[in-house]
């Protein structure tokens, strides 16, 4: 599995990002191609190799026609930029995430309505070209996971529209949350909001580094001259132990719910995160009958879904314990029937196909379109399989 580790020993911030894809390999054409997607106007992009207190790095830079003025820009304006854009969908949904996030930081500084957000420097094009970028990049490169290490903010104050404010900056803090972060008394802003929002947005993990063989290493210069390098490294190779992950399991015994209650929670449990929840029959103290509701969670999802469990059920307490999963190299591809399009579950153990599984939501479209069996829509695929 092609896996990242971004070791931000000196902060983060988007233009550190794209410049460390770009010092991976990431084709600065293609990059500027899948950029002229968002029909933005009035920029140009930059990149040049730079030496950071003996460290060569790649600088990437947006120059602006009009660098002193920032356009103030919605969510609901960016958000169409987007939509209107030649971008995928796949690229669309994550970028949106990204601003997503930092348009509900914004309103909870400001006690607002996430409509009524107006974004400053954030609205600005640099900051819509680093995060499109960023997500654009990491498609190219093939990144399928992302780890990161704790956070360096930097410390001391940063004066941006709303004033002098310590560091990290109000918007920062806020997207900080749950996030691993510390300061080595470096007396600057070394996490910029783009960079949080960005990396809270894709990271599935903050920490250790993981196991895994480096094949290349990439540094993106930031603005700063600092004691230390003001450079973020990112590690790009392959995870040792393909398929294997700790996950934490939660479960807990009921048995005074109403039972109408279970499909609910189940179903918002896996709209949640869960990778998976399911119910099994028990039987308690004294012949007591129950149910014991069992869910297999990322341990980043953890306290959400703990949190849900608790508000939709009536169970005083839950057991949390880890586990290792083993899982093969799935993909989804869409196979042509004469049914129409397909959808189908790949998966593979070392390279080589070992089940190929129907999307059940797929076939059942189609045998109600056309009135006919499920089975015969199985069958179909099936056939497909053996020619």
């Amino acid at each position: 599995m092609k896996t990242a580790y971004f070791d931000c020993f000196s902060g983060i911030s988007g233009d550190m990002i794209i410049g460390a894809l770009i010092d991976l390999g990431l084709d600065v054409k293609f990059l500027k191609k899948g950029l002229e997607k968002l029909n933005l106007k009035g920029y140009k992009i930059e990149t040049k190799k730079i030496v950071k207190n003996g460290i060569t790095s790649t600088k990437f830079d947006v120059i602006e026609a009009n660098k002193h003025h920032h356009e103030e820009r919605s969510l609901r304006e960016i958000n169409k930029i987007i939509d209107n854009s030649m971008l995928d969908n796949e690229t669309k949904v994550t970028i949106k995430k990204i601003f997503q996030k930092i348009g509900a930081a914004e309103a909870r500084i400001h006690n607002k309505s996430i409509d009524k957000i107006h974004f400053h420097e954030i609205g600005a094009i640099d900051t819509l070209i680093d995060v499109a970028g960023a997500v654009i990049g990491f498609k190219k490169l093939g990144i399928e996971k992302i780890y990161c290490s704790k956070l360096n903010t930097g410390t001391g104050f940063v004066t941006f529209s709303h004033g002098k404010w310590p560091v990290p900056a109000p918007a920062t803090a806020e997207l900080l949350k749950n996030v691993p972060v510390y300061h080595n008394n470096i007396e600057a802003e070394l996490v910029t909001p783009t960079g949080a929002a960005i990396i809270t947005t894709i990271a599935d993990k903050f920490g250790e580094m993981p196991a895994m063989e480096v094949e290349k290493i990439g540094y993106g210069a930031g603005t700063k001259d600092l004691e230390q390098p003001n450079v973020l490294r990112i590690f790009l190779g392959e995870m040792e132990n393909k398929g294997d992950e700790t996950i934490n399991v939660i479960e807990t015994n009921i048995d005074n719910m109403n039972p109408e209650i279970y499909p609910y929670v189940v179903d918002k449990l896996m709209e949640n995160g869960a990778l998976d929840a399911y119910l099994t029959s028990i039987i308690m103290k004294k012949g007591r009958p129950a149910v014991k509701l069992t869910v297999l969670a990322d341990i980043k999802n953890t306290d959400k879904l703990c949190n849900i469990i608790f508000d939709e059920t009536t169970t005083l307490g839950l057991r949390i314990y880890p586990a290792q999963r083993k899982k093969l190299e799935r993909e989804i591809k869409e196979i042509i029937t004469k049914y129409g399009k397909i959808k189908v579950k790949i998966s593979k153990l070392n390279g080589k196909i070992q089940n190929v599984i129907s999307e059940y939501e797929d076939c059942a479209k189609i045998a109600k379109k056309y009135k006919i069996p499920l089975k015969k829509v199985y069958g179909e695929i099936k056939l497909l399989q053996t020619t």
